[in-house]
């Protein structure tokens, strides 16, 4: 598979998961400036390794809030947050996630990214609702 199918599949994918504006809104907030870190995304993360048969888009989303905490990096936790529902997982896997990030990462990153999971699936669907 060429770049360029790597780039349009993982585009694609990218698009299902997080939809088509945010995915679209970020690729124009960067212009042409961000278009080849734009595309290392497409092609490499999301039409690579994301499509890789392994694991599941559902642990991928786990695995990937846990590093986004450890790393702090609030803004692509928030976003992976969303993602992380848009490929099936429920608030009590991602609470799970959160207190590992606590026992792991610390009470700081995780008050972090307690606070940030409420803001990104607002608080009655991290309260425990789906």
């Amino acid at each position: 598979m060429d770049t360029r199918e790597l780039h349009q599949r993982g585009l694609k994918l990218r698009k299902r998961i997080f939809g088509d504006e945010a995915v679209e809104a970020r690729m124009r907030a960067l212009g042409d400036f961000g278009a080849p870190l734009q595309h290392i995304i497409n092609a490499y993360a999301y039409g690579d390794i994301w499509s890789r048969p392994g694991l599941d888009n559902k642990i991928r989303s786990l695995v990937v809030l846990g590093m986004t905490a450890a790393l702090n990096r609030p803004a692509e936790f928030g976003v992976h947050v969303r993602g992380a529902r848009a490929n099936g997982c429920s608030a009590e896997e991602i609470r799970e996630v959160l207190l590992l990030i606590a026992m792991y990462c610390g009470i700081p990153a995780a008050n972090d990214a307690h606070r940030l999971t409420v803001e990104a699936m607002g608080p009655g669907k991290a309260a425990g609702g789906e």
